[in-house]
């Protein structure tokens, strides 16, 4: 059994994919649109080039993706998500990537329970805590 989190990013599914795929070496693995859907599905026609359903592997992990009814602001709350890195260096690269156009909520720093520990809202407003143990 899996869990894997499926984010709704409203209308900026294709730009989260690409952020993800820069900042994370995210690789689309599953991609279909509203337009692919079966005649008579219900889809709105102006929904028709945006993501339905993807799926994103980053690592050996999997985050689904879509833009769901393509309305209002993006809005993740009430979970974070971890990215467990090998080395401090990746969490350094990882943390300032995720960060660009983000905002910081704690710096990447040494702790008492790990190497480097840090937490940042993505531009999209995912919270990732990013962790390297020694």
């Amino acid at each position: 059994m899996n869990i894997e989190p499926y984010l709704l990013f409203n209308g900026k599914c294709d730009e989260a994919i690409a952020f993800y795929g820069s900042a994370l070496g995210a690789t689309c693995s599953a991609l279909m649109r509203f337009k692919d859907a079966p005649p008579g599905s219900g889809c709105n026609p102006a929904m028709a080039d945006k993501v339905m359903h993807a799926e994103l592997r980053i690592g050996s992990s999997t985050i689904m993706a879509s833009d769901a009814m393509g309305e209002g602001e993006c809005k993740f709350a009430g979970f974070s998500l971890t990215l467990n890195v090998d080395s401090a260096t990746e969490a350094a690269a990882k943390f300032n990537a995720l960060a660009a156009s983000g905002k910081v909520v704690q710096p990447l720093q040494k702790t008492f329970f790990a190497e480097s520990f840090g937490m940042v809202h993505d531009r999209f407003g995912v919270l990732w805590l990013i962790l390297h143990r020694s």
